[in-house]
C-alpha cells in the first residue's frame, strides 16, 4: 500500500515531429488506474488533456538513454516520457508498474473466464440473414468472436521452466488450428456481396493473425535452442538462432478470388508465344558483341514512377501476399504481382546511375590523389537519386540469366571540369589509336564516350555484372551485385552484396567501393525508398579512403534520406573532407582549409543515356526482352502484362530444367568468372597495358 500512493510531476512528453517535446504535468491516479496529464500544474482542475488506462499497460524504459520510458496502453495509444534523469525514470517507472499490476490483475478477478476461445463466423444464411446484411458502421472483424483462456481466480502466472515447453507446445497446436479455422472461415466467403473474401479489414486480420502465429513459431524455436543449451551446458556447434524457414507455400499466392487466369496456349497472343519460344540461350551465340555507339540514338523514353495507380486498386491482393510471409523472409524466390513493377530492368537501373558521366569523368582531373578521392566521392553520392524513377517505390523487373543492357553517354569536352595539372595530351597519336579501335577518326570530336554493359550471370543467387568505361580519359568502373531481398513486416529490405572497382590508369589508381542497403517503406500506403547502411571507399595505391553512412529515418523525428561521411588521409589519420546532407536533394562538402561546397542534385544537369532502337537489339537485350511488359503497364493492362512476364519466367525454368538434365553448365556472353567476383571480359586495362606493350616494342 506504500507504493499505491497518488504520484505527481512534471516530465517531458514527446508530442509530434512538429513540436518535439514539451514539459506537461502528469498525475498518476492509482484509484481509478490512469495517467493522466496537463498543460501544467495551474491547470490540474481542469479537464486533463490526454488520459491512458494503465489495466494491461506495458511501461518500458527506453535504451535510447536513461532518462526516457514509454507507456503502451491496451488500446494501443503510446506516451513516451522523458524525466529528468535516471532515478526520477525509475520511480515513475516502478510506481506506474505496480499501478498496472494491480488494475490488471482486477480485471481478471471481476471477469468470469470465457467458455472457450474460438473463431466463427456469423451465421453464413440466406441474404436476408442478419449475418450477410452488414451494416455499414459494422466492421469485418466485428464478425468474428475471440475469447480468451484465463487461469482459475487467485493463481498466479508460474515462471516459465523448460519442462513446460510441452505445455506451451500444445497451446500453441491449438492456436494454429484456431487459426487455420479462422482463414478457411474467410476463404469460404464468397467473392462479390455485402461481405467478400477480399473485404480489406478480413485480408488485414489474415495477415496479422498469420504474422502473429509466425513469429510465436519462431520465439518458442529460441527457447527451444536456450533449453537445449542450459542441458548441455552451451549451444551445438554449428546451431545458430535465426528466423525459421517459411513454412507455407507461396506457389499458390493469387488465389482466394485473386487467381489469375491465364489463356491456353492456342488463345495466346503472337508475342507471347515467340517469348516461350525463343531458342536456348546457349544455342544462340554467346560471342561477345562489340556495340557501335554510332547506331545508338538518345532516349526519348521518360517512365517516371509517380502514380500509385494499380497499387491502390490492388491492395487487397498485397494484403493477402502479405498473410503467406513471414519476418526475414527471403524474397528471391517470390514472384510479385505485376503492378507493382516499374518499367524497366534491373540491369537498366544500374545504367541510371551514371546519368552525371561529366562528374564520373571529372574524377580523373584531380590534380592529386586528395582530389581525385573528394571527386569521387562526389560523383558517388549524386548517383542514386538519378536512379530512382521517382518518389514511389516501385521494383524494375528481375533480369533472367543471360540478360543484357548497353547504351552509352556522350559528354561535350567543355562541361567536363578540367584542371591545369591534367596533360591529357600526353598520349602520342600511336597510343591514341592503338587503344581501340572506336577511336579511330575521332581524334577531332569535341566530346567523350562513356560506354557501358550490363549482364545477368546468375540466376540463383541474382548476380549481375556491369561495366562503363571512357577510353579517351583511361578510366572504367567494373561491379557485380548480388541482390538479397526480405521481408521487414511493413517494409522490403535489399541487400546490395558485392564490390566495386573504378580504375583511373593514368595515375595508376584503383577504387574499391560496396553499395548501401535499400528499403521499400510502407508498402501498404505509399511505398517509398530509403537508402542505409555504411558503404567504404578505398585507394591502397595513395592511402586514402571514405566512409559514408546512409542514415535510416529514426521513429521519432529525424530527416528522410540523410546522408554522412568523411574522407581521410590513412596514414595520417587527417580528416581532408567531410560531408552531409540528403542523398536525394543537397549536399554540403566541408574542407580541411575552411572551404564549403553545395551540390543541389535536383539542379544537376542529366544527360540522356543512348540506347539502340529495339529492332537491332538482340533478343536478350533488356529492352527488347521485356518491351511486351513495358507496353502492357504503359496501357495499364496489368493481366496482359502479367501474361508476357509469366511466359518469360516459364521460357527461363525450362532452360534451366534442361541445362540441369544435360549437365550444360551456363555460359556468359560479356563477364568471366575470376574468384568470388565477376570480371568484364574485355577491361580497359588490359586494353591499355596491351597497346603500351605494342607502343614498347615499336620503339
Amino acid at each position: 500500500s506504500d507504493h499505491m500512493e497518488n504520484i505527481y510531476g512534471y516530465l517531458m512528453k514527446y508530442t509530434n515531429l512538429v513540436t518535439g517535446w514539451q514539459y506537461r504535468f502528469f498525475v498518476l491516479n492509482n484509484d481509478a488506474g490512469l495517467l493522466e496529464y496537463f498543460v501544467n500544474e495551474q491547470s490540474r482542475h481542469l479537464k486533463p488533456r490526454g488520459t491512458l488506462q494503465l489495466a494491461g499497460a506495458v511501461i518500458s524504459p527506453s535504451d535510447e538513454d536513461s532518462h526516457t520510458f514509454t507507456v503502451n496502453a491496451a488500446s494501443g495509444e503510446q506516451y513516451k516520457l522523458r524525466a529528468t534523469d535516471a532515478k526520477e525514470r525509475q520511480h515513475w517507472v516502478s510506481r506506474l508498474q505496480i499501478c498496472t499490476q494491480h488494475h490488471t490483475e482486477a480485471i481478471g478477478k471481476n471477469n468470469p473466464p470465457l467458455k472457450s476461445r474460438s473463431f466463427s463466423l456469423a451465421s453464413q444464411g440466406s441474404a436476408n440473414s442478419p449475418g450477410v446484411q452488414r451494416r455499414p458502421s459494422q466492421n469485418a472483424v466485428s464478425f468474428f468472436s475471440v475469447g480468451h483462456h484465463r487461469l482459475p481466480t487467485g493463481k498466479r502466472v508460474p515462471i516459465m521452466q523448460p519442462d513446460h515447453l510441452v505445455d506451451v507446445r500444445e497451446m500453441m497446436s491449438q492456436a494454429e488450428g484456431q487459426q487455420r479455422d479462422l482463414i478457411r472461415s474467410i476463404e469460404c466467403l464468397p467473392v462479390s456481396g455485402h461481405l467478400t473474401s477480399l473485404d480489406q479489414d478480413l485480408l488485414m486480420l489474415k495477415a496479422t493473425s498469420m504474422a502473429t502465429m509466425n513469429c510465436l513459431n519462431d520465439c518458442f524455436h529460441i527457447l527451444q535452442l536456450q533449453h537445449a543449451s542450459q542441458q548441455k551446458g552451451s549451444l551445438p556447434p554449428g546451431t545458430t538462432i535465426s528466423w525459421l524457414e517459411p513454412k507455407i507455400s507461396l506457389a499458390n499466392h493469387f488465389k482466394n478470388g485473386a487467381a489469375q487466369n491465364f489463356p491456353t496456349e492456342i488463345n495466346k497472343p503472337a508475342s507471347v508465344r515467340e517469348e516461350q519460344s525463343i531458342a536456348e540461350p546457349c544455342q544462340l551465340t554467346r560471342e561477345p558483341e562489340e556495340i557501335n555507339p554510332d547506331e545508338e540514338l538518345e532516349d526519348i523514353s521518360d517512365d517516371k514512377e509517380d502514380d500509385l495507380g494499380a497499387v491502390e486498386e490492388q491492395r487487397s491482393v498485397i494484403l493477402h501476399l502479405l498473410s503467406q510471409l513471414k519476418l526475414g523472409m527471403d524474397l528471391t524466390r517470390v514472384v510479385l504481382p505485376t503492378f507493382i513493377l516499374e518499367k524497366r530492368s534491373l540491369l537498366e537501373m544500374y545504367a541510371d546511375f551514371m546519368s552525371h558521366p561529366d562528374l564520373f569523368i571529372a574524377i580523373t582531373n584531380g590534380t592529386t590523389p586528395e582530389e581525385r578521392m573528394i571527386c569521387f566521392v562526389e560523383y558517388y553520392l549524386t548517383s542514386f537519386h538519378e536512379g530512382r524513377k521517382g518518389a514511389i517505390a516501385k521494383k524494375p523487373y528481375n533480369p533472367i540469366i543471360g540478360e543484357t543492357f548497353h547504351c552509352s553517354w556522350r559528354m561535350p569536352k567543355s562541361d567536363v571540369a578540367t584542371d591545369a595539372g591534367s596533360n591529357f595530351s600526353a598520349h602520342s597519336p600511336s597510343e591514341q589509336v592503338t587503344l581501340s579501335k572506336d577511336l579511330e577518326g575521332q581524334t577531332e570530336l569535341d566530346y567523350y564516350t562513356v560506354k557501358f554493359v550490363a549482364e545477368q550471370v546468375s540466376h540463383h543467387p541474382p548476380v549481375s555484372g556491369f561495366y562503363a568505361e571512357c577510353v579517351e580519359r583511361k578510366m572504367c568502373v567494373n561491379a557485380h551485385v548480388w541482390t538479397k531481398s526480405k521481408f521487414l513486416g511493413m517494409s522490403i529490405g535489399v541487400t546490395m552484396v558485392g564490390e566495386g572497382l573504378l580504375s583511373l590508369l593514368e595515375h595508376g589508381e584503383e577504387y574499391t567501393f560496396s553499395l548501401p542497403c535499400a528499403y521499400a517503406r510502407s508498402i501498404l500506403t505509399v511505398p517509398w525508398v530509403e537508402l542505409g547502411g555504411k558503404v567504404n571507399i578505398n585507394c591502397a595505391k595513395t592511402g586514402y579512403s571514405a566512409s559514408i553512412n546512409f542514415h535510416t529515418k529514426p521513429f521519432y523525428g529525424g530527416k528522410l534520406h540523410r546522408v554522412t561521411g568523411e574522407v581521410k588521409q590513412n596514414t595520417t589519420n587527417t580528416v581532408v573532407c567531410r560531408v552531409q546532407g540528403e542523398w536525394n536533394s543537397v549536399l554540403e562538402f566541408t574542407y580541411s582549409n575552411g572551404e564549403t561546397k553545395y551540390v543541389d542534385l535536383t539542379k544537376l544537369s542529366v544527360t540522356k543515356k543512348r540506347v539502340r532502337p529495339l529492332e537491332k537489339q538482340g533478343p536478350f537485350e533488356s529492352r527488347r526482352l521485356w518491351q511486351h511488359v513495358t507496353e502492357s503497364l504503359r496501357d495499364g493492362d496489368i493481366d496482359k502484362a502479367t501474361e508476357h512476364k509469366r511466359a518469360l519466367e516459364e521460357r527461363q525454368r525450362n532452360e534451366e530444367r534442361l541445362r540441369a538434365e544435360t549437365e550444360t553448365p551456363w555460359c556468359t556472353k560479356y563477364f568471366l568468372k575470376e574468384g568470388d567476383g565477376w570480371v568484364y571480359h574485355k577491361p580497359l586495362w588490359k586494353t591499355v597495358s596491351a597497346a603500351q606493350t605494342q607502343q614498347t616494342d615499336t620503339n
